[in-house]
């Protein structure tokens, strides 16, 4: 028999999704990641408090997509992060559901943001792992939670925030990004050998490109690879592979380096094959909107899906 704490849990989130039948009738649903940028309400170490007209233009990127589930990065407290949630449901964009994680950075976190029930959570909180015979944490530790879209589908969504590229006095940044990488391949391996069927997103700021070691360490190989979804700007193009061979040319950059003047595609949403079965192409992209930049220095990246299995 189920005790009183499971059935109070299971009549909550049928109720949760009795009230959001309406949102999800036509059974489609949309995932983002976005990295805020010091989402703090007060200073922490070097960072300062995010700005009135940066978190603004924030809740202009939340209206402009109208995500279902968002992945944060660089979120800080869990007051700021109830902030943030209470200012988007002023403006018409209720996330009921919430998760912060916090690792071993005291500074900046983990968070997911959701209109769906959660049904299980399973933060990573203290990870470790050694390098050069020296045992190291990983930084923001990630996020793991199973998310019921209605009552036949259900996903399951990692958040990741692998360590930067700036350089520290420990290790080398790459080496430390590379074993992080790893520990949070461990966990999706994990997930996909208790349940096969599972249908996973694994998503967030890898700060490294498609070809380094770290992003190919999470995308792995053989059955479970994990599938890249690639988004781009919507912007009017309309291209083909050239000549065949590779990726489109089309605008897929998620941030922009100021010391490099560079920008590049370091933000990420992959599918394990179940997950991609159902993954709608017309509704991933990245947001591109004027004045991008007054919010973060990465732009949020969507990804559609039908919400039944395939």
């Amino acid at each position: 028999m189920m005790n009183v704490r499971a059935l109070v849990t299971c009549g909550a989130i049928l109720l949760a999704l009795a009230r959001s039948r309406s949102s999800f009738a036509a059974g489609t649903f949309s995932v983002a990641t976005y990295n805020l940028e010091n989402y703090l309400n007060e200073p922490a170490g070097h960072r300062r408090p995010k700005s009135e007209a940066a978190r603004a233009k924030i809740r202009e990127s939340f209206r402009a997509m109208k995500p279902d589930v968002v992945a944060l990065q660089e979120m800080g407290n869990t007051n700021a992060l109830l902030e943030l949630r209470a200012s988007l449901k002023s403006e018409g964009l209720d996330f009921p559901y919430w998760e912060h994680v916090s690792g071993f950075d005291t500074n900046i976190h983990v968070a997911v943001l959701s209109k769906l029930p959660f049904v299980a959570r399973r933060p990573h909180t203290n990870e470790v792992f050694l390098l050069n015979g020296r045992r190291f944490h990983v930084s923001r530790g990630f996020a793991e939670v199973d998310i019921q879209v209605n009552t036949n589908y259900k996903f399951t969504l990692v958040a990741a925030h692998l360590k930067s590229q700036r350089e520290v006095p420990e290790a080398d940044e790459a080496e430390l990004r590379e074993q992080e990488a790893i520990v949070l391949r461990e966990i999706i391996d994990t997930r996909l050998r208790t349940n096969p069927n599972v249908n996973l997103i694994v998503l967030g700021d890898f700060n490294d490109l498609k070809d380094s070691r770290p992003v190919r360490t999470v995308i792995g190989r053989g059955k479970n690879t994990l599938i890249d979804t690639r988004p781009a700007e919507r912007n009017g193009d309309d291209l083909s592979a050239p000549n065949g061979h590779g990726p489109p040319r089309n605008i897929t950059w998620t941030y922009y380096f100021a010391k490099d003047d560079a920008y590049s595609r370091i933000d990420y949403i992959l599918l394990n094959h179940g997950m991609a079965r159902e993954w709608q192409t017309n509704g991933t992209y990245v947001l591109a909107l004027p004045n991008w930049g007054a919010a973060s220095d990465h732009r949020p990246i969507i990804a559609g899906f039908v919400a039944e299995d395939r």
